[in-house]
């Protein structure tokens, strides 16, 4: 089975507790996610999440996922069945470099018979699209 993964890291000077408050606040993930939004659901393991994935030129998917790991000021984790023999993992991890600075990570990891065709036709619009979300975490973060 393919497994293939797609990641964006930026510096933020924010500590690890400012991340984790913004990335857990699911209802304010409109105010700075320009492409995942309308996220509702709660912290706890197996707990459904479901938000709208806007990715350019791909119009609008509704995402209904199942939060898996889960690590306060660390990471977050969502898992979504995408059809038969295909997942994707969704997450973001936080980690802190020094008080005040950190590295976030957030990315896909694709999985299952259909993860190299979708990555090779879909990667050259996911990949700003990520971009663009680590730019508005940080800068959320680092004014909060």
């Amino acid at each position: 089975m393919e497994t293939i993964r797609i990641e964006n890291r930026i510096g933020v000077r924010a500590t690890a507790e400012r991340l984790w408050e913004v990335l857990t606040d699911f209802g304010g993930w409109n105010r700075w996610n320009p492409h995942e939004i309308e996220v509702e659901g709660a912290l706890g393991f197996g707990a459904p999440i479901s938000l709208t994935e806007r990715l350019p030129d791909l119009g609008e998917r509704q995402v209904q996922a199942q939060l898996g790991e889960w690590e306060p000021n660390a990471q977050l984790v969502w898992i979504e069945r995408r059809g038969f023999l295909f997942r994707t993992l969704r997450y973001y991890e936080i980690e802190e470099l020094e008080r005040g600075a950190c590295i976030v990570s957030h990315g896909t990891v694709f999985t299952g018979l259909r993860a190299e065709l979708f990555h090779d036709k879909h990667r050259a619009r996911i990949r700003p699209a990520y971009q663009a979300i680590s730019e508005a975490l940080k800068r959320t973060a680092e004014e909060g």
